[in-house]
């Protein structure tokens, strides 16, 4: 599955992580519905640290779709809540 972080690039994430990846992101959902900065700036972080850790970088001259869309380091909590949709960024 390919992710592009907004800002950054692409990463070439192993299918099976996605699960992993889900828990984050129902983890960002839930600090974003509290409105709680706090949780929200640690959950995003820690959404994009995995991306990053587990996803393989896509050459910047490569000219690959990306699946999933996730929002820059420095994203504000009202951006990303207009990102969301019914699943959190992540479907499933």
């Amino acid at each position: 599955m390919i992710i592009r972080i907004l800002s950054e690039g692409q990463y070439d994430v192993p299918d099976e992580q996605v699960d992993g990846l889900n828990e984050l992101d129902g983890q960002l959902e839930s600090a974003i519905e509290e409105g709680d900065e706090e949780a929200f700036s640690a959950s995003l972080a820690a959404l994009l640290d995995s991306v990053r850790s587990i996803g393989t970088p896509v050459a910047m001259d490569a000219l690959v779709p990306s699946n999933l869309l996730l929002p820059s380091a420095d994203a504000s909590l009202p951006e990303v809540r207009d990102l969301l949709s019914g699943d959190g960024l992540i479907p499933g």
